[in-house]
């Protein structure tokens, strides 16, 4: 198993270096359900388009622009693109969102992060009607990295 890449020899937590890594065109995909009971998820399929699950998705985006400042040791990234989709299906919503950039390490924390504030999101809109619903399969799906 390699070590861990934000603790140094002594255990002491820090922010990797990457200032000597080369920019390369980065992607991540990450995925989330938020499972519920199915008229709950009826409902939220009956209101409105672009109530809910717009905001949901609003949600995810804005998150994964912010992840530098909710984990830790971070590095703050111009992100080129963020993708969030929220689906419902009979027993649930599924969510998958796509981040993007140009530099030096990748952009797999800005996914995980896009997808857990939107499934907390669809949370928090439908807690009312239904408090036994669960977040669940939070995880990376993808990654890529093209050299420059």
């Amino acid at each position: 198993m390699s070590e861990l890449s934000h603790v140094d020899e002594t255990g002491e937590v820090r922010m990797v270096d990457v200032g000597g890594k080369p920019v390369s065109r980065r992607r991540a995909v990450a995925g989330a359900r938020v499972r519920m009971l199915p008229q709950t998820a009826r409902r939220l399929r009956e209101l409105p388009k672009g109530d809910a699950l717009a905001t949901a998705q609003l949600a995810g985006i804005m998150a994964a622009k912010r992840t530098a400042e909710l984990i830790p040791l971070c590095h703050p990234l111009p992100l080129t693109h963020v993708e969030v989709s929220v689906h419902v299906e009979d027993e649930g919503v599924e969510i998958v969102a796509s981040a993007q950039t140009t530099a030096q390490t990748g952009v797999e924390m800005e996914a995980l992060v896009a997808v857990s504030v939107a499934a907390l999101t669809v949370y928090d809109m439908a807690k009312a009607v239904d408090s036994g619903m669960i977040i669940e399969d939070v995880k990376l799906l993808e990654k890529t990295k093209e050299l420059e």
